[in-house]
């Protein structure tokens, strides 16, 4: 073996201690065995053994499996006798294990087709559910009708409650006794209070049904929660009175209005005694306790409900969905419906649940001892394993998943012991039993030899050592404790020049004896090796998820890493709708570490900016507010949009930058949202309570729109023209004026006009009386 080898630096002492180091150590029994020049370890790999010579003579138990009881799986339920049904193959294996040795076996279970069922009928009779009790005065007959759809083999039957017959619970004053309703205008008359009342044993005959219905009567409690945890753990217990049939599948359908009492609330009417999980039915079959015992817990439901196989049916108002969801995540195998406030869709309410447990398989295990590591592999129908997953889901009545069940042990018990443990689908009857040995012993040592002469008469001889009886050391019990010398001390040393044992021990006859030390074991043949000197995580040793051994963490099953904090679990790594992180990441260590741009969460579901994500938005908006789309099953919806806080307006608000916003079409209208993710890791998403719709104009508007655009195309292009040829006008004028003003002549002369008289001037000079004149002559 290449690197570090686990068995030799483990450094055992015996045939025992090699084969909890590691799964492939094996020990060599041979008692001349090594080189005499050099120390060999006996407890090494098989083919190092094998090489140093050491065949024919080699302890190397493995782990082993036996199947003791492996009858077929049935086909159909109802048409064979019904103890031979059988849902889940094989039924018992014997398992025998080395330490360390990981072995496996697979098991297979199958839904089988018409199997009989037993449905239990519990019905909350306080005042509030009178209107309910109306309206399955026929549900008898109506259910078997749509049950036997699905079985052939169908029995119902009827319980009530209403809550414990003490005060504060109820009305206690001498006045109510009888009538807890006197002075309740609304209701005058009503029956003494109870805490449960088994009215029906589980029958066929559904008329006998119908009749114990038309005989109630609802009553009157004081507070709001009932009691109907009372009732369920009663109907549960109470095998041979309510009739549950070991053949059959058991449904506990509980119908109520409010919430109910828990653990500690019997408190408050002075019951202290925590509830024993009995049956306490009387002569009358009324529960007989109710006015001793509290209330139960929730594990104590779960518990009782899981010991008898039978699935629990929450069928509750909307109001107190949410509620009774949050209970179905601590009582394993079972479910939650809404029932509308007058119950009348009890009967398709049923249906739908018990549709849903049929789709699903989910196996359980119980009483696992301590010491043994379980890991299962689910191959589901499409045909993919599944590494972590106990469980298949969408499942078709008929159709087979097998499971790969790894089985490893930790460590050796006490000799001799024994464990058994049980693998059961949740709510079947069918069981796979599980006998486990332990194979911690070697072969060697039932030959062992005391006082033998291989010892020098000072010890016992097995599997090729001595065991040394006190006061005596050496490989053949040679020397005697307190001797000393430098020629014991050539075997204490790891290599020339390093300290004798390490520092850690002191050297006797040639062997290291190591100190004490306050954090742990150390060991080794030169002391080298301790158990703390591991990698640590958190302050805690190897995680506590694995072995110190000479300086290296041996991980238990299902971790890896130095120190053993990488868990190699998927389970939370699978988003709610399959996928592994999403399809937006790897699961690395058991957590989702994500790689798409954006994205976030525990396994990788939130991611704004990643494309597809408003029709994954859409499918739950669909499903929540209209009961539609692919998501439309409640059960799937919850599941897949838990996270979805959905709040609808009458206007869109689109300013907010970090919020997203999405549309989509719905006849012929446009459907728009907004989601923003908040710190808590949910969704918030707000939606128009109606489609934004746009009509078709009509074939009047049209053309009157079109004559009025033409005319007023027109108009404008008038407009134009008459503003251009203005402008040309204008200029053409401004032109006109400034030649007028620089013409040479008058306005009132013509300039081609001439005189008809023509005119000349003479110049002469004269003298008239001594007077002299100079001018013209005409």
């Amino acid at each position: 073996a290449e690197g570090l080898n686990l068995c030799t630096s483990g450094s055992a002492t015996s045939c025992e201690e090699c084969l909890l180091i590691h799964p492939k150590c094996a020990w060599c029994s041979k008692e001349e065995f090594g080189s005499t020049k050099s120390i060999t370890s006996r407890c090494d790999f098989l083919q190092n053994l094998i090489a140093n010579g050491c065949a024919g003579a080699i302890e190397n138990p493995s782990s082993s499996i036996s199947v003791l009881k492996n009858i077929p799986l049935s086909s159909k339920g109802s048409g064979q006798t019904h103890l031979d049904v059988t849902q889940i193959t094989p039924q018992k294996v014997a398992l025998n294990l080395r330490p360390g040795d990981q072995t496996s076996f697979r098991v297979q279970v199958r839904q089988v087709e018409d199997y009989p069922v037993d449905l239990y009928y519990l019905m909350d009779l306080s005042l509030s559910m009178n209107d309910d009790l109306d309206n399955i005065r026929n549900l008898g007959t109506k259910l078997a009708e749509e049950m036997r759809k699905l079985t052939s083999n169908f029995r119902l039957g009827f319980g009530s409650f209403v809550d414990k017959n003490i005060s504060p619970f109820s009305y206690t004053a001498p006045r109510y006794q009888n009538n807890p309703c006197i002075g309740y205008k609304l209701f005058p008359s009503c029956v003494p209070s109870f805490g449960f009342r088994h009215l029906l044993s589980l029958t066929d005959k559904v008329d006998r049904f119908n009749e114990e219905v038309q005989k109630q009567k609802v009553s009157r409690n004081r507070d709001a929660p009932e009691g109907g945890f009372d009732a369920i753990l009663q109907a549960a217990v109470c095998k041979e009175k309510i009739g549950w049939r070991k053949e059959a599948s058991h449904l506990l359908v509980f119908t109520t209005d409010d919430v109910p009492h828990i653990a500690l609330d019997g408190k408050l009417g002075g019951l202290v005694q925590p509830h024993d999980g009995q049956c306490h039915l009387n002569e009358a079959n009324e529960y007989s306790a109710s006015s001793q015992l509290d209330y139960p817990s929730l594990a104590l439901l779960g518990e009782k409900l899981a010991e008898n196989n039978i699935h629990l049916i929450f069928a509750v108002t909307k109001s107190h969905y949410v509620l009774y969801k949050n209970f179905t995540a601590l009582i394993p195998g079972t479910t939650v419906e809404i029932l509308h406030k007058d119950s009348k869709n009890i009967i398709e309410l049923i249906v739908k649940a018990y549709n849903s447990i049929r789709s699903k398989v989910e196996l359980t295990v119980w009483d696992s001892p301590e010491d043994i590591s379980l890991t299962f592999t689910a191959t589901c129908q499409d045909g993919l394993s599944y590494p972590g997953l106990r469980k298949c889901g969408d499942l078709k009545i008929g159709d087979t998943v097998s499971f790969e069940v790894a089985v490893e042990a930790r460590s050796c018990p006490a000799e001799d012991t024994s464990h058994t443990f049980t693998i059961k689908p949740a709510g079947f009857r069918d069981t796979l039993e599980v006998a486990v040995t332990y194979s911690c012993l070697c072969g060697c040592t039932d030959r062992a030899a005391p006082a033998s002469g291989k010892c020098s008469g000072n010890g016992t001889y097995t599997c090729g050592l001595c065991e040394c009886d006190p006061g005596y050391l050496g490989a053949r019990c040679e020397c005697e404790e307190g001797a000393s010398g430098d020629m014991h001390h050539a075997m204490c040393r790891e290599a020339e020049g390093k300290p004798l044992c390490s520092g850690r021990g002191e050297c006797s006859c040639n062997q290291c004896l190591c100190y004490e030390s306050e954090f742990g074991n150390i060991y080794g043949p030169f002391c080298e090796c301790d158990d703390f000197s591991c990698a640590r995580y958190k302050g805690v040793l190897c995680s506590g998820h694995g072995e110190c051994h000479c300086g290296e963490c041996k991980c238990h099953a299902g971790y890896i890493g130095d120190n053993c904090n990488c868990s190699t679990e998927m389970d939370r790594c699978v988003s709610s709708d399959g996928q592994m992180c999403s399809g937006r990441g790897a699961c690395i260590c058991g957590k989702c570490q994500c790689t798409e741009p954006g994205a976030f969460g525990e396994t990788c579901e939130k991611c704004p900016t990643c494309p597809g994500v408003c029709s994954t938005k859409r499918d739950c908006i669909e499903c929540k507010l209209f009961n539609s789309g692919r998501l439309a099953d409640n059960q799937t919806c919850q599941k897949h949009c838990k996270d979805e806080i959905i709040t609808t307006v009458d206007v869109l608000e689109t300013d907010d930058p970090n919020a997203i916003l999405c549309a989509y079409p719905v006849n012929n209208c446009v459907m728009k949202f907004t989601y923003l993710e908040l710190p808590s890791g949910k969704s918030n998403l707000t939606v128009l309570k109606e489609p934004a719709c746009s009509s078709a104009p009509s074939a009047v508007t049209i053309v009157l729109a079109v004559i009025g655009s033409v005319v007023l195309i027109g108009i404008i292009l008038l407009a134009l023209w008459k503003l251009l040829v203005t402008i040309h006008d204008r200029r053409e004028f401004d032109r006109f004026q400034s030649e007028r003003s620089r013409a040479r002549y008058e306005m009132a002369s013509n300039p081609l006009y001439r005189k008809p008289i023509s005119t000349h001037n003479v110049e002469f000079t004269f003298n008239k009386l001594n007077k002299s004149y100079n001018g013209t002559v005409d």
